[in-house]
């Protein structure tokens, strides 16, 4: 498995400016009652950090700067613990599965992790199993598992999982006990990746879908880190939301940049004035400006 730009996960907490997130990240593809596969990520923000070999259960890191930041007899430790972790994990929801009739194959999706705050406290947030509405949630920082929905079988789940002793373990290990000292010396580590800069590419084109519409296209590529502002100004006045304006989500290129587009519907020769307008963390204060029409940018 490469190591490559992931998307968000599902399951994260509210973004906090100077906050780092450190996320694992789970897949658990059930083909049968026998026969599973598990893919697992672990993310400092959007980096990679390493990835869970499916077949032996064995991590892989991404990054050169990762290993030598974990201490030695701790990583040993983590590492047994997830092996019974996943263990269990399988046989639960297989057993879950059959109490419940679902049909195969499916899959369970899990997060876990923890935030280091600029005051240097930290937050762990949720594990959860995003295809089961029943699935218990973990409280981490008491390590009890609550109901979400009041059934006879999210009772036998609850009752299952608190008495998890290898789950418990390894979530008080990593969330509680390690997960924010072991992110300030990763951090200490990963610094230079962490404060990357790319500078932003970005072209202005336009499509005629029909003779009275004309559709203006910026495409915004190469830049990082993720968080961008990309808008369009008309006659120098910024276009607010509306029908008229498409923007897409930011997507990840294979070089471990991003990129997006801005799509603004006008009627064609209505006499005004647009220019795509970029703001981005690796331009400072300046603002990349396109015009509609000119070839260079300025700003």
């Amino acid at each position: 498995t490469p190591c490559f730009p992931s998307p968000s996960p599902p399951c994260q907490p509210l973004s906090h400016e100077g906050a780092f997130t450190l996320r694992l990240l789970q897949t658990t593809t059930f083909q049968n009652t026998s026969f599973t596969d598990t893919e697992g990520l672990g993310l400092l923000e959007d980096i990679e950090l390493g990835f869970l070999e499916k077949h032996t259960w064995s991590i892989h890191f991404c990054q050169p700067w990762v290993r030598p930041a974990l201490p030695h007899a701790d990583w040993e430790t983590i590492h047994n613990l997830l092996k019974v972790y996943l263990q269990k994990f399988e046989h639960l929801i297989n057993e879950e599965a059959m109490q419940r009739d679902v049909p195969y194959p499916f899959v369970v999706q899990c997060t876990a992790g923890c935030v280091l705050y600029p005051n240097r406290t930290s937050q762990a947030f949720c594990i959860r199993g995003l295809q089961w509405p029943g699935f218990p949630q973990l409280d981490t920082e008491n390590v009890t598992w609550t109901l979400s929905q009041d059934t006879k079988l999210s009772r036998y789940v609850q009752s299952f999982l608190q008495n998890y002793t290898a789950l418990n373990e390894l979530v008080e290990i990593l969330f509680n006990d390690t997960c924010a000292d072991e992110l300030e010396v990763i951090l200490q580590y990963g610094k230079p990746a962490l404060e990357r800069q790319e500078l932003p590419v970005a072209t202005v084109f336009a499509r005629t879908p029909s003779l009275d519409q004309l559709l203006l296209v910026c495409h915004v590529t190469g830049f990082y880190p993720r968080p961008i502002s990309v808008a369009w100004l008309r006659d120098g006045q910024e276009v607010p939301p509306g029908p008229a304006l498409n923007t897409s989500t930011i997507l990840p290129n294979a070089d471990l940049t991003y990129q997006l587009r801005s799509v603004l519907a006008v009627v064609p020769h209505d006499g005004h004035s647009y220019v795509c307008r970029v703001r981005h963390q690796s331009l400072g204060t300046r603002s990349l400006l396109i015009p509609w029409g000119r070839c260079h940018p300025w700003g």
